[in-house]
């Protein structure tokens, strides 16, 4: 830290006031020392034995006088007092350029930080503060992000709602005022009413499901060792109708037989639920959808579930787990999805202190969940810490 001219002049002062004022106290005490010594024979005395004893022993030294030593004395003192008084209004010079700084963030330059080095506490003073304001600033643009997400939010909900219900309102409205020429006129307005509800029900339940899995902290988890070859395999059991509906397979293979794991197997199931689904929405046009899972160590698997169809741009990748982000922008109901399925994923997976990887080529486009044996113990996503590193 530099001081200003100001300050080291102000340090100067400091010293040579406080060196006159020792001089002072040092020339008192010699005059009242020396008044006490003359007047008191028996003191003159046994400083006369002291000197003379010194100056015979083996060093021969002699001292001049009682007054040298004292001196010498005082003037130890002297520089002692003077260095601890010129320190300490340094250290008050420092704080009061800290508190400066402080001030400076204070006043909106969130930008700004201390960046004078220090020695001892106050370094670590700073580093605080530092470090305080980076937590302050990650808070308000976590809190601006969660307000803009929750306006996306309602703007999306109020969207997605909003376009079947016009339908539904719009065809039973010509029910209501009796607009058909036939009996086949009415099935097909019914048909599209009940298509449109069935998309707005699935709207609701998607909501449901995310707000009660994305709150992490207030989420009960049913804490259950599972086997997850064996649900896999059920599961794709569980969508043969889909398979057929959309001239797909699905294949359950499994590198190991036992791959258990600590899981809520509800939460679990919905989330490679979810992106099964995804798969047959978003890679129809392939013809294979893959479900694997494989014990990467004595702490991790991994499950996996690819699909052969089209390929996901690699600037969506990183948007895939947003909320209502589809990889079709002109957000078409043609394949019914709500936008949701995949932020369920990420939130069940977070719960689970795990994370997801996609990649996604030519040939394969692949969600690798990556989870913990034991829930207890929580996996780092090396792809974000290798970010959080290159920003800092």
């Amino acid at each position: 830290m530099k001081l200003t001219t100001r300050e080291k002049m102000t340090l100067v002062g400091e010293g040579i006031t406080t060196l006159f004022l020792l001089i002072i106290i040092n020339l008192a005490v010699l005059v009242i020392m020396n008044d006490t010594i003359q007047d008191n024979p028996g003191i003159r005395n046994g400083i006369f034995i002291i000197k003379q004893s010194i100056a015979v022993g083996p060093m021969h030294l002699n001292l001049w006088s009682w007054a040298n030593v004292f001196m010498f004395i005082f003037a130890t003192f002297d520089v002692f007092v003077i260095y601890w008084r010129l320190l300490r209004r340094y250290h008050q010079m420092q704080t009061a350029h800290i508190i400066r700084e402080v001030h400076y963030i204070a006043a909106g330059h969130f930008d700004h930080r201390i960046t004078f080095e220090l020695k001892g506490s106050q370094q670590k003073f700073v580093r605080s503060i530092n470090a305080l304001v980076d937590s302050v600033i990650a808070s308000i643009e976590e809190e601006r992000n969660l307000e803009k997400s929750k306006d996306e939010m309602i703007a999306n909900v109020s969207h997605d709602i909003r376009t079947p219900l016009t339908s539904i309102i719009g065809y039973l409205s010509l029910l209501e005022n009796k607009q058909y020429r036939s009996m086949d006129d009415i099935l097909k307005y019914t048909h599209i009413a009940f298509v449109k509800s069935k998309q707005m029900k699935e709207l609701a339940d998607d909501l449901f499901e995310y707000t009660k899995v994305s709150h992490t902290t207030s989420t009960p988890f049913n804490n259950t060792i599972i086997n997850v070859g064996e649900m896999l395999d059920q599961m794709s059991v569980n969508f043969e109708w889909e398979t057929v509906n959309n001239k797909m397979n699905i294949v359950s293979s499994s590198k190991e037989d036992n791959v258990k794991m600590e899981a809520d197997p509800e939460k679990l199931a919905r989330a490679i639920n979810n992106l099964i689904i995804n798969a047959f929405k978003y890679g129809n046009d392939g013809q294979n959808i893959y479900l694997n899972c494989h014990n990467v160590s004595d702490k991790e698997i991994t499950i996996t579930v690819a699909n052969d169809g089209k390929k996901i741009p690699k600037d969506s990748i990183n948007k895939l787990f947003n909320r209502f982000y589809r990889v079709d922008s002109s957000r078409n109901t043609k394949t019914g999805g709500t936008g949701l399925g995949l932020a369920i994923v990420q939130s069940v997976v977070d719960l689970h202190n795990g994370y997801v990887d996609v990649t996604s080529t030519d040939e394969l486009t692949s969600f690798v969940i990556h989870l913990p044996i034991n829930h207890k113990d929580k996996l780092i996503d090396p792809n974000r810490l290798a970010k959080i590193n290159s920003n800092n």
